[in-house]
């Protein structure tokens, strides 16, 4: 089960707090009410993904996702519906660690803010993936208004 909630990006201070960044094109094999089939390349990794539908009110949703070969990805990408979306993801600790060097390896917590490019350009999305929904976070300064239920921002509908 995934958990997340996503908001919008009102600065771009994050990337001075980001631990890592990546580069990903996803595109989406199908989008349909109860779920999506999504292709992803990130950097020099894919993956296929299915993701389920929350319910109604809830963050929570099914997802399975598999490691594929690049080449496979790339040949998926080719039946992808719409837009392919094109995006760089920065890692940016979401709790305060004193005397410890923050990695992607020790963090329980992440925001994965994700800048677009192309269509898209100028979007700036932030999400956090909880352990469950009543799981409390600190907000940092720049996250804005919460989106997680507005399917404009939703990466298949884009």
């Amino acid at each position: 089960m995934e958990i997340e909630r996503k908001y919008l990006v009102t600065s771009d201070c994050y990337k001075e707090l980001a631990v890592a960044r990546y580069h990903i094109r996803q595109g989406y094999i199908s989008r349909e009410k109860t779920g999506t089939v999504r292709v992803r390349i990130t950097d020099d990794k894919a993956y296929l993904t299915i993701k389920g539908k929350p319910a109604a009110g809830h963050f929570a949703r099914y997802e399975w996702e598999k490691e594929i070969d690049v080449q496979e990805a790339e040949e998926l990408m080719k039946l992808c519906q719409g837009t392919v979306i094109d995006k760089t993801r920065w890692i940016v600790p979401a709790e305060t660690v004193d005397n410890l060097q923050l990695t992607i390896d020790n963090l329980q917590l992440i925001w994965e803010v994700d800048e677009f490019h192309g269509k898209h350009e100028g979007l700036v999305v932030a999400e956090i993936e909880l352990d469950n929904e009543e799981q409390s976070f600190e907000i940092p300064d720049f996250i804005g208004d919460e989106v997680t239920h507005d399917p404009r921002y939703y990466n298949a509908n884009m």
